[in-house]
């Protein structure tokens, strides 16, 4: 039992980095809910790109709400969002799949039909409204004034810019819903996103996540990264699915 005069430690400072991986982000959710119960350790700054950047904005209006557990509630608010908006995608898995166990939406024929499209069919001409329920369920879910105004923590941001090619971070006060979604545009999938008249595309081209930031942001030296893609395969891909599994790897 504790002394009533023991006092715990002063929370660790780390960075952490959040890359991106589409629905795989959701994994980071599992991660930053048991990380945001440790007190041992607090996030001095935050980078993320695509879902990572999803995760990161969660975690910032979260915590401003109500510290480690407002950061928990809003992350898992949003990715309640998220795959209730999946409920009503076309891409589902087939019940061969179900029965066999197998987590995937690669051998559903719409699945198949709409990669076959994206590849012979711009997003300006298969979606030129610009629909996308993602953007719809970050607009509903996170409150960006609450982002901008983290003082607990810094955040990074990363796009690519469609024109040079070239990694863009955006930091704090130029965080909002576009930013956003500019780090997680597949090109292949969505229009480029314009912020200040020039186009985005995802940060995940240029770092996955971004690390350099950090040098510049404060003196915390250790740097946490949730990995979500593998660095190495044991085994050399074979299938279509599985080589170009790899190559976005």
């Amino acid at each position: 039992m504790r002394r009533a005069n023991d006092t715990s430690p002063p929370a660790r400072p780390v960075n952490l980095a959040l890359q991106g991986g589409g629905s795989h982000g959701a994994f980071t959710w599992g991660v930053l809910d048991r990380l945001l119960e440790d007190t041992r350790i607090r996030f001095d700054a935050v980078s993320g790109t695509s879902a990572g950047a999803m995760n990161a904005v969660a975690l910032a209006d979260g915590w401003v709400r109500g510290g480690r557990e407002g950061a928990r509630e809003r992350l898992h608010a949003f990715w309640q969002a998220v795959g209730m908006k999946g409920r009503f995608s076309p891409f589902q898995r087939t019940p061969w799949d179900v029965f066999l166990g197998n987590w995937t939406v690669t051998s559903n024929p719409a699945y198949a039909f709409f990669d076959f499209l994206s590849r012979m069919v711009s997003p300006a001409m298969a979606n030129p409204l610009g629909i996308n329920p993602l953007r719809e369920a970050v607009e509903a879910q996170i409150d960006f004034a609450n982002v901008r105004a983290c003082e607990t923590m810094r955040l990074f941001i990363s796009a690519t810019s469609v024109q040079t090619g070239q990694l863009r971070v955006f930091s704090d006060g130029e965080i909002d819903v576009d930013t956003v979604m500019a780090s997680a545009c597949l090109p292949t999938i969505f229009q480029p996103v314009r912020i200040g008249g020039e186009d985005y595309w995802d940060g995940g081209y240029g770092g996955n996540p971004a690390l350099f930031p950090f040098f510049y942001a404060n003196t915390t030296e250790d740097v946490l990264l949730v990995q979500i893609n593998p660095i190495r395969r044991a085994e050399t891909p074979v299938t279509a699915r599985e080589i170009q599994n790899r190559i976005d790897e």
